[in-house]
């Protein structure tokens, strides 16, 4: 696939920098850019799924305690 990317003057500046101090070819440097990217978004989604995960089994042990404290309160 072709893709054609727009960057301004700054993106243009960091690009080039990079392909100098790598060695890389540009396209190269967008390609590992877009897998890095892909990767920590996916890091990141884990990342919050685990704390609902966490949130909500606190949650459910927090009701777990009001009912069991009720239920030997005799009623």
């Amino acid at each position: 696939m072709l893709a054609t990317v727009r960057l301004n003057d700054e993106l243009t500046e960091l690009l080039t920098s990079m392909t100098e101090r790598f060695h890389k070819k540009k396209s190269d440097v967008i390609r590992e850019a877009i897998r890095f990217y892909a990767k920590e978004l996916e890091k990141n989604q884990s990342t919050r799924m685990q704390k609902a995960m966490k949130k909500t089994a606190r949650s459910d042990l927090n009701e777990y305690k009001i009912l069991e404290d009720t239920l030997n309160d005799g009623l």
